[in-house]
């Protein structure tokens, strides 16, 4: 709550948030984004391996993704990091195989 006598909080400016993200893209890393990519494709394709939005298709996909680019990241991140998404990509080729057979 503003006191009498205090400024009001000026909003920022289009060109203050521009400046605001070019300093933030700067800062990114090609790494950073491809983790977040690989945790975004694996969320999907677990959601689509439910029983409820059970497709397939879609999770096959994801899993080819993952494939590709989790060896990428292999020296790239931490070694730690690096064998969380591998395991990620055999848990969710084991969670396919189990959907497959339960047929669909």
């Amino acid at each position: 709550m503003a006191e009498a006598g205090d400024a009001p909080e000026r909003q920022p400016s289009q060109e203050d948030l521009l400046e605001q993200l070019q300093s933030e893209l700067e800062q990114l890393k090609v790494a950073d984004v491809l983790v977040q990519t690989v945790f975004t494709v694996s969320s999907l394709g677990y959601r689509s391996l439910g029983e409820e939005h059970r497709d397939l298709e879609q999770a096959k996909l994801a899993i080819d993704a993952l494939r590709a680019l989790v060896p990428v990241l292999k020296g790239v991140v931490a070694a730690e990091l690096a064998r969380d998404l591998e395991e990620l990509v055999a848990n969710m080729q084991l969670a396919y195989a189990k959907a497959a057979a339960t047929g669909s």
